[in-house]
């Protein structure tokens, strides 16, 4: 396959805070490409490099075949970028704003204003085209701005954050609308910290922890490790942390992972005995509402790999469900 982006030993400083730190990855054409990882991690900083608004310290990117390195702006005609904060103008209406950001890209009168209406109706907001940007809700201003970044067909769409802070049906929408968007022939790099969402998704995934990529693989080869586990989770009604050491001591062949939110995760190559545990817990005054075989996820591969909880990826959610 063809690269539509690829990226060696990229690396970003600011002050005393190493942002990003010899990052190297490639991205085919027509790849979904997910970039995972917590607030702070480097997402945004990369895409920043990657699209012009920061200069790397030290590496190399090209995007499309042109070297971005020293001519960051080389392949602006061929990307959209939708960033985390809407970059829209509160005072102009739906449509304007469209047909501002086709013109900004150089498509005539005719083409733009047929474009921003074509995209009003495929993102449903065909109703609210004359109204002003600063009226539409937070899924609608979400779905704008992605309108925005793919105004003038770019062959690399670069999504910062795309569903952060919006209500859960706006989310499941615009998901929908990226999906399309990829199977339409878009590359998309798509940086989230919901692991669902990038599980969902994405063909590949990066996962990122403080500047640096831990590992970068297909969902499927992610989640091979784990697929023959068996997987149980309890739900518990108390903190039973300070009952891990003689949870082990009693069932030697399992394994206790207790970072998900109030959620005991327990792990083993043979069946698990629900009910010799849940026994064992109520024996320690413990009580369980729920003991529940799952199916492994990407979170648990990104648990493993990184080392970080559960609870500091949700503890960055901002309002979505």
């Amino acid at each position: 396959m063809t690269q539509a982006l690829h990226v060696t030993d990229l690396a970003k400083r600011f002050d005393a805070v190493q942002a990003v730190g010899d990052v190297s990855f490639s991205v085919e054409q027509g790849e979904l490409f997910g970039f995972l990882g917590p607030n702070g991690a480097g997402k945004t900083t990369t895409i920043n490099m990657l699209t012009g608004l920061a200069r790397p310290d030290s590496g190399t990117m090209t995007i499309g075949g042109l070297d971005c390195t020293r001519r960051p702006r080389s392949a602006q005609h061929l990307i959209g970028v939708v960033p985390d904060e809407s970059n829209l103008y509160p005072e102009l209406t739906g449509f304007e704003n469209l047909c501002f950001c086709a013109a900004l890209y150089g498509l005539r009168k005719q083409d733009r204003r047929s474009r921003a209406r074509k995209l009003l109706e495929d993102f449903g907001l065909r109703q609210a085209a004359d109204r002003k940007f600063r009226t539409y809700s937070k899924g609608m201003k979400r779905k704008l701005t992605i309108a925005a970044g793919i105004i003038h067909q770019p062959r690399v769409l670069f999504l910062d954050e795309p569903t952060t802070g919006i209500d859960v049906a706006s989310a499941r929408q615009l998901r929908r609308l990226v999906a399309e968007l990829n199977h339409a022939g878009t590359t998309i790099f798509l940086t989230t910290h919901y692991i669902e969402e990038a599980e969902r998704l994405c063909d590949r995934i990066a996962f990122i922890v403080e500047g640096r990529i831990v590992q970068v693989d297909t969902v499927a080869n992610l989640l091979q490790p784990l697929q023959a586990k068996n997987v149980m989770q309890i739900a518990c009604e108390q903190d039973i942390t300070g009952l891990l050491d003689a949870l082990q001591a009693a069932f030697p062949s399992l394994h206790f992972d207790p970072s998900r939110e109030g959620k005991l995760q327990v792990e083993s190559d043979r069946p698990i005995q629900a009910g010799a545990l849940v026994h064992f817990l109520e024996e320690q005054g413990v009580e369980v509402s729920e003991a529940r075989k799952i199916k492994p996820s990407l979170e648990d591969i990104f648990v493993r790999v990184t080392g970080i909880g559960l609870e500091t990826m949700h503890a960055n959610r901002g309002g979505q469900a």
